[in-house]
């Protein structure tokens, strides 16, 4: 899995205006799994907000599900799964 990036969908279902939707991020850690729940920018102005992984995928650069130099980083994650 040399040079692979991984990419997490998550969904902040606390915020009401973006809950269902599925933002793309980079995460440094591979370990990171569906359920988990991370701390993550969101919006133009970067508030951090908890979401829950819906979808980890590992790509090379050119197969990202968004592009890199647009994408923004996860910047914790909290291991307890959430089941919603």
């Amino acid at each position: 899995m040399e040079n692979l990036l991984c990419f997490v969908a998550v969904d902040f279902v606390d915020d009401m205006n973006v809950s269902g939707y599925k933002y793309w991020y980079l995460c440094d850690d591979g370990s990171v799994k569906e359920k988990d729940i991370v701390a993550a920018p969101l919006g133009r102005h970067n508030n951090i907000q908890y979401g829950i992984v819906r979808k980890v995928l590992f790509a090379y650069e050119e197969s990202a599900p968004y592009p890199t130099e647009f994408i923004k980083r996860i910047k914790k994650i909290v291991r307890e799964e959430k089941n919603v």
